[in-house]
């Protein structure tokens, strides 16, 4: 019998535009939400994510992915927080944060340049 993976229910808002997302409960996630909410500026790179370095590093579980896909949200190293906005194949080492559930619209909403992202709990995950 497969154990069932817990999820921890976020809402993420770019702009006037709020996306549900699934983080996994592990203690990388566990570290980070302690955070929340968290308004970050999140800047352009290569044409297919957004990255922020935190001010402090998580806790990680690093592994090369392959394929990263649209909506993934990722830790690469110890504290560049990265959501991704096109599928391609890597070789780099990331820690598997979660992802956007409605990674279509965050393609469209990501765009080029920088964007302004508040990650913060759905409100039923607050105790």
């Amino acid at each position: 019998m497969k154990k069932a993976i817990s999820m921890l229910c976020l809402i993420i808002t770019v702009g006037n535009k709020v996306f549900p997302a699934k983080f996994y409960d592990n203690q990388t996630t566990q570290a980070l939400v302690k955070q929340f909410p968290l308004t970050v500026d999140m800047s352009e790179l290569n044409g297919n994510e957004k990255y922020y370095y935190l001010s402090n590093t998580l806790p990680t579980v690093s592994k090369q992915p392959g394929k990263i896909h649209a909506g993934d949200i990722m830790l690469y190293g110890d504290s560049c927080l990265v959501a991704f906005y096109k599928t391609f194949s890597s070789s780099y080492q990331y820690t598997s944060l979660g992802y956007i559930e409605d990674a279509v619209s965050f393609v469209q909403v990501a765009g080029d340049g920088n964007i302004k992202v508040t990650f913060d709990l759905a409100k039923h995950e607050k105790t």
